[in-house]
């Protein structure tokens, strides 16, 4: 047993009991058909436990513990009782029942501080309706966040200490002699309990600046979500409540499905290696019950296409059983079934597949289904082959993904908690998201470590749409414990995370945790040398021994890797238990390994290609920018709409506080000092005589500079597709926001998007012309990259003009042409140079700040997997000088809107528009077609526009607005 924890801001005792102390397990609630829950979210997983505890099984009953009322009260303030809910947290009921104002408003994240630093105890009413004949009755709990001790009908039943396992106990001899069926739940404020578990006598720590510190201290130490404690894009609420559902279960003479694990793979596969496609597919199946052992059990499958019609049916062999798991696997024919593929690549061919448990008597005992579909999918990091090596591919090793069998281009970003309260995230404001991930031509996300594990109804959206999840367990930016509680309190929640996402098409990949070679075993490295093997053995310990053992022993379609940022595995051996021998610092010089990140907060180098990494995939890079004044109005007064007001400085936690400061003015002086200066160094600044306006407008110049510098990184990430490096993959950090304030997200917290958003859906088409400039050497190249599989002939114009839309007598020649325009081949997943000069030269005699250059392409070509012949076009625009420094005129934009055709056009009628910008008022959410863009002189250009939320019955129509960067000139 742990010893005792004391939280000490109300003396209540917390026993952290050991894993073995405790009767818990997992519990897999939701059985119905997975389209259920994808079109009602979080209120179709509760049904679905309803519905499907009483299918095919001998249950007596079920309750869900969200129909039950409750009470929320305090220890540390007894004058607060209040209405609770479940799921919930303590901040979302005291909200409201209006206790407090809204989390997320001014500086609430500082004032709200005494909610984290106190304990909740939620108590239900007496809950009525339970079966006294029941055999047995089980407390079940989703997710309590994060530290309990649970008591029923008064007397205790268990603790618990980990946000991200479910836990069920057996309260049969409880209620035997129950007077008032009320459950109890005390949760202790875990920012002290972390604070506490720190001070332990022997307590593991590590070298100065190894735990990335943003707010609250000691969260390595806890298993709960890393976020809460603050990071340099959210707040540091550092919640507590029943997070996820919870129920009471009462069963028969009979089992309960608890928990499912399906692999599909084929035969032969192995973790981390390409799979042989010729192969038929192995189906494995197991299922965890809850109720008396089923020696003689079997198990039948039905497998049905999206129509419901039968597929195929009948019974799994290879049945073994024990520990209250049922295990079985059939092989498939890969004639049977169609693939999966991601979106943009081939469709998303989804089955449902249902399995029944049958005992003696062909009586079925337990029944589950699950939305699963045919696919492989691999992170490749094998040596370079000498067939590559004769293509021009660097020696070294390869970092990309596969997916049945074949290399694509990872397009996406890196998905954040889209809330610092999960309760609060439906399946429709995912969806909402993720409508903007495809519009975006993404089609992966990271889903970051450090902060919780997606829940069921995200991965089927995924499924649905096509969006590889590249998912992580919640590690980051810090070392951890390798006590053995530790590691078994961790083993529970990876087996169980593991095997309750498997069957998904959309899980992509695992990782152990965000940037931990790259950043924390370089720290130790950097700062402690002489303990630096000692450190690494305790990262092996859990990383390599602990939870990749796990991951391989439940799945062999899934590929792991023990940090989302490496050089890769040096060898594989897969008769070990873990199979994984990392590469860390083992370099051979002129070869190249892993995947990357940059961040780079000094903007003159920001369009400076040669600061950017070389490698074979870039998982996440970028820059801060303010979101917009809409947002902003959201979430400060109107007195506060300065830039550098008291209440937006504070409100960016780039740099983060490093502690519990509530005046972090030094630290996030100088994130503000970034933005700033990165707009000041290369656009004409805003000097409006209205403040607010003034204040919109530098916010909009901030987001111009975020999207211009990701623009450039990914167009050189894609550039590389045809270098040594062979990069295969660029995902931008980051996809959306949490709450309103300044942070590195393309999608603000409402759903509106940034500049950013709308710039990486222009450079992730599929065929793209890019302009590359050397600024040493002052070498321009133009390139035509695409990702399609097949090579295709695409036709290049290039022409140069002044900022009045005068064409300047240039010659631009073509390798291929000897003129301005070109026919040239493209391969597949491939690149060509189609031009190549020295700028000074080509434009000698000509003001550089009067010179912009046009690029067009235009290509035939199907994509992937697709027999339909499409059109892809491009145009893009290099400008010889800093925008600053442009020699820019006004564009005399007009705006105008058909009602017949619900479409707006814009006309730029004296000069160059740059930066084109659609805007619209607050009380809507909409995506535009087309946004920030660029017209030439007499150019127009038609948008639509795709609503997701109107409060203003689509008045928001008549007060768009349209502006380009030369309004920053305008007073």
């Amino acid at each position: 047993m742990r010893r005792a924890i004391y939280a000490g801001a109300c003396g209540t005792i917390f026993t952290l009991w050991a894993l073995d102390h405790l009767s818990f397990s997992y519990l897999d609630l939701h059985h119905v058909a997975d389209a259920l829950m994808a079109r009602h979210g979080i209120q179709a997983f509760l049904t679905a436990a309803l519905i499907t505890a009483s299918y095919g099984q001998k249950v007596q009953n079920v309750l869900n513990l969200s129909d039950v009322d409750w009470t929320v009260t305090s220890p540390n303030f007894t004058s607060i009782s209040v209405p609770g809910k479940v799921p919930s947290q303590a901040h979302l009921d005291l909200y409201a029942a209006n206790v407090i104002g809204d989390p997320l408003y001014g500086l609430n994240d500082f004032n709200l501080r005494w909610i984290a630093d106190s304990n909740w105890t939620y108590t239900s009413a007496p809950i009525t309706g339970l079966n006294s004949n029941a055999s047995s009755t089980w407390l079940v709990f989703n997710g309590l966040d994060t530290f309990t001790s649970i008591d029923f009908c008064g007397q205790h039943v268990a603790s618990t200490n980990n946000q991200f396992r479910q836990y069920y106990f057996d309260v049969t001899d409880i209620l035997s002699s129950c007077n008032q069926t009320v459950i109890s739940i005390n949760f202790g404020s875990a920012t002290v309990i972390a604070n506490e578990t720190a001070a332990l006598p022997g307590q593991e720590t590590w070298p100065y600046a190894v735990e990335g510190l943003f707010e609250f201290p000691n969260r390595q130490f806890i298993r709960k979500e890393q976020s809460d404690f603050g990071w340099d894009w959210g707040p540091a609420f550092s919640p507590a409540g029943p997070w996820l559902p919870a129920f009471v279960v009462q069963l028969a003479d009979s089992v309960y499905v608890r928990n499912t694990l399906i692999d599909v793979y084929r035969e032969g596969q192995l973790n981390l290696l390409p799979p042989d496609q010729t192969k038929d597919w192995v189906l494995n199946a197991s299922i965890d019950y809850l109720g008396s052992a089923l020696p003689d059990a079997t198990l039948a499958y039905v497998l049905q296409d999206s129509n419901g019609s039968t597929v195929l049916n009948g019974q799994l062999s290879n049945i073994t059983t024990g520990n209250s798991t049922i295990t079985g696997s059939v092989v498939i024919s890969s004639e049977q079934v169609q693939l999966w593929w991601p979106v943009g690549l081939g469709p998303q061919t989804l089955y449902n597949l249902t399995l029944d448990i049958v005992g003696s008597g062909n009586t079925t005992l337990g029944s589950v289904t699950k939305r699963i579909g045919f696919r492989t999918i691999v992170l490749n990091e094998t040596p370079i082959t000498e067939e590559q090596q004769s293509q021009g591919i660097a020696p070294g090793n390869n970092w990309h993904f596969e997916v049945n069998g074949h290399e694509f281009y990872a397009k996406g970003s890196n998905f954040i908690p889209p809330d610092p309260f999960w309760p609060t995230v439906t399946e429709s404001r995912l969806r909402t998201l993720f409508e903007s991930v495809v519009d975006g031509n993404q089609n992966m996300l990271r889903v970051w470590a450090s902060g919780a594990y997606s829940p069921d109804f995200m991965y089927d959206l995924a499924d649905e749409m096509g969006i590889l999840l590249w998912s992580e367990f919640e590690f980051g930016d810090a070392l951890y414990p390798v006590d053995q509680a530790f590691l078994d309190n961790v083993k529970e929640e990876i087996n169980y995370q593991v095997r309750r996402v498997n069957h998904h098409p959309s899980l992509a990949f695992w990782a152990g945790g965000n940037e931990l070679e790259n950043l924390e075993l370089y720290l130790v490295n950097e700062t402690a040398p002489d303990q630096y093997e000692r450190y690494k053995a305790e990262y092996e310990t859990l990383f390599l021994d602990t939870i990749a053992p796990i991951v391989f022993g439940n799945t062999r379609s899934i590929s792991y890797a023990p940090s989302s940022t490496s050089n890769g595995w040096l060898s594989l051996n897969f008769s070990l238990p873990q199979p994984i021998t990392e590469r860390y610092e083992d370099i051979l010089p002129g070869h190249i390994y892993g995947d990357t990140d940059h961040y780079d907060y000094d903007s003159s180098h920001s369009f400076n290609s040669s600061t950017y990494p070389i490698g074979r995939f870039a998982n996440e890079f970028g820059y801060h920018s303010m979101p917009s004044l809409q947002s902003w109005q959201q979430a400060v007064s109107p007195a506060d709409l300065t830039f550098n007001s008291s209440v937006i400085q504070l409100r960016n936690h780039h740099y983060p506080a490093g502690g519990l400061y509530t005046s972090n003015f030094f630290n996030t002086s100088k994130g503000m000092g970034e933005m700033t200066i990165a707009a000041q160094r290369w656009y004409p600044v805003p000097h409006k005589s209205d403040s607010v306006q003034n204040f919109s407008a530098w916010c909009h110049t901030t987001q111009i500079f975020q999207a211009d510098y990701y623009s450039a990184q990914i167009q050189y990430y894609r550039r590389g597709s045809a270098g040594p490096e062979r990069q295969l993959g660029s995902l931008y950090w980051q996809l959306e926001d949490q709450w309103q304030a300044p942070t590195w997200a393309g999608i603000e917290y409402d759903g509106r998007w940034k500049v950013l958003h709308y710039v990486a859906r222009d450079v992730y088409q599929p065929v793209i012309v890019s302009a590359f400039l050397n600024v040493t050497t002052r070498d321009l190249q133009v390139w035509v990259v695409s990702d399609l599989w097949e090579g295709i002939r695409a036709q290049v114009g290039l022409a140069w003009y002044d900022w009045e839309g005068k064409t300047l007598n240039v010659s631009t020649s073509t390798p291929a042409s000897g003129s301005g325009n070109a026919n040239v081949s493209v391969g597949a997943i491939n690149g060509t140079k189609v031009f190549e000069g020295n700028l000074d030269a080509i434009l000698q005699g000509h003001d550089l700040a009067d010179a912009l250059l046009v690029m067009e392409v235009s290509a035939r070509g199907s994509r992937p997997n697709s027999n339909a012949t499409e059109t892809f076009r491009h145009t893009n625009w290099f400008h010889a000088d800093r925008l600053s420094n442009a020699k820019l005129v006004d564009p005399g934009l007009e705006l105008s809107y058909d009602n017949g055709t619900e479409t707006f056009t814009v006309k730029a009628t004296k000069g160059v528009a740059a930066w084109v910008w659609l805007d619209y008022p607050a009380g809507a959410v909409l995506n535009f077609d087309a946004n920030a863009f660029w017209l030439l002189p007499g150019q127009q250009r038609t948008v639509g526009f795709r609503v997701k939320s109107d409060t203003t019955g689509g008045k928001w129509k008549d007060e768009v607005t349209v502006r380009s960067l030369w309004d920053n000139n305008v007073s």
